[in-house]
């Protein structure tokens, strides 16, 4: 039996499933990202932040100096135009289930991306061994439960999620490797015409059609 071929996230994949990528990362939301992020690595003077799947660098590119900006993304014509955008942030070729980096991050941040890794313990593992102690994981994820569950399931076009769960598979996966502070829902969908519909809650967050979630790593008994 022939298995099947491995997904290609080249130049006509973005072009074919995210043609509206700018679009569908307006400032307002790589805003809230760099806010979560900011709350949770603000003890650090430079913290060492790593984005898993960071695509063409647009949320490290909100960060300024003061951080010590590491990315990866499977792509190869992703991380060429990332390196163009950002000489000054150190970017690899590779997957969030094998971090290729010798170091550990105060950070590390996945936005829309784990739902495409088929193995997510292995995502667990990398993630876990290269968190500093007490260091933040802070992913978003779509989600197919809920209210809003058969309209994402209809409008995803994306055949690499391999992963369409619901909120609660996500949140029982994160609390079983490490301990979650807090989640949020997003409201979020291109228009045909017009703006990017954009929204994040706390209460509103068991209806939303993806979540962002922020977990820390367990540290060790002494």
């Amino acid at each position: 039996m022939t298995s099947a071929p491995a997904p290609s996230f080249e130049q006509e994949y973005f072009e074919r499933n995210y043609r509206n990528y700018a679009r569908q990362n307006p400032p307002r939301k790589l805003r809230f990202y760099r806010q979560l992020v900011e709350r949770a690595v603000a003890e650090y003077d430079r913290p060492a932040v790593l984005e898993l799947g960071c695509a063409f660098g647009r949320f490290l590119e909100t960060l300024d100096g003061t951080w010590d900006r590491y990315g990866l993304d499977v792509s190869q014509y992703a991380i060429e135009q990332a390196r163009q955008r950002l000489p000054a942030v150190t970017l690899e070729v590779a997957s969030g289930s094998e971090i290729p980096f010798a170091r550990q991050f105060d950070a590390i941040l996945a936005f829309d991306v784990i739902e495409h890794i088929p193995d997510l313990e292995a995502v667990a593992a990398s993630v876990d061994a290269h968190l500093a102690d007490g260091g933040a994981w802070v992913f978003v994820v779509p989600v197919y439960d809920g209210p809003t569950g058969p309209l994402v399931r209809w409008l995803d076009r994306d055949p690499t999620h391999v992963h369409k769960r619901s909120r609660d598979f996500w949140l029982e996966w994160a609390a079983n490797h490490f301990t979650i502070e807090d989640w949020w829902g997003q409201f979020r969908y291109l228009l045909p015409v017009g703006p990017y519909v954009y929204a994040t809650t706390r209460l509103l967050r068991r209806a939303c059609p993806a979540i962002a979630v922020l977990a820390r790593k367990r540290v060790a008994a002494a």
